[in-house]
């Protein structure tokens, strides 16, 4: 569905949100396999951490929820690197929330920064590739947008929200000569779920993550989920009746 990536080297890669986790190490890999990468995030103690020693690198700090800033570390990218061939929008959190413990003020951060800062990256970079004619789009979701579950009163359904983006950007862009990928992890070890009071199946090291969503790209896939026998049950539990379905959260969960 998107072109295949036979070799890394000299790519220009911006992953947002690669402080910690699923984009740090992304970002890592990419550096090993040849690439340029810029690291963007809040934190520019951690970022020069990651890209200290390393020459094909480059520390950007910003946030994603402001607008300007997002805009001002894409022109110092574009101002370094003349181009852009892949954007991974890996930020993002997380708060457990059910229904009973409605937090707005908590909400609207979580909208914040899951949603809006997605649009603001995608403000800054799309008219670079469409400019360009060449490149793509990475927007790291969940496997928690497939369905509504427990504790995911706010995070489920901006994840849903960057599933649907995902999906009318492949629209929109594929005929335009862009790649669009959409990345569904399940549980990955990161500090977003360090704090998770119930067990995570199928849970994941960030370094196996960061092969997953590499593999997806190198092969063209738009859909990248893992780790599929998780994943999988996941998507085919949607495809059952509500009845069904809500039965089975309860039982799985307990909740």
């Amino acid at each position: 569905m998107n072109p295949r990536i036979d070799a890394w080297a000299g790519k220009r890669v911006w992953i947002i949100g690669a402080s910690t986790g699923i984009g740090a190490a992304t970002g890592q890999l990419l550096l090993e396999l040849g690439a340029r990468v810029a690291f963007s995030a809040r934190s520019a103690d951690k970022l020069q951490a990651l890209v200290l020693g390393a020459a094909r690198a480059l520390a950007l700090p910003l946030d994603v929820t402001d607008r300007a800033s997002v805009g001002a570390a894409c022109a110092e990218l574009l101002a370094a690197w003349n181009g852009i061939d892949l954007v991974l929008v890996a930020a993002g959190g997380y708060q457990a929330m059910r229904a009973d413990q409605l937090d707005l003020d908590a909400a609207d951060q979580l909208i914040d920064l899951n949603l809006r800062g997605a649009f603001n990256c995608l403000d800054a970079v799309l008219p670079v590739l469409l400019a360009q004619g060449q490149g793509g789009v990475g927007i790291v979701a969940s496997v928690a947008g497939y369905g509504g579950l427990p504790n995911a009163l706010v995070y489920g359904p901006t994840k849903a929200a960057l599933i649907n983006l995902s999906e009318a950007l492949y629209l929109d862009l594929r005929p335009r000569g862009l790649a669009v990928y959409q990345i569904n992890p399940g549980f990955v070890d990161t500090p977003l779920t360090a704090n998770n009071a119930f067990p995570m199946p199928a849970l994941m090291r960030p370094e196996d993550a960061a092969l997953e969503i590499v593999a997806g790209i190198e092969g063209g896939q738009f859909q990248i989920h893992f780790p599929r026998r998780f994943t999988n049950a996941l998507r085919l539990a949607r495809l059952l009746p509500y009845r069904l379905y809500f039965w089975l959260v309860h039982k799985v969960t307990g909740l």
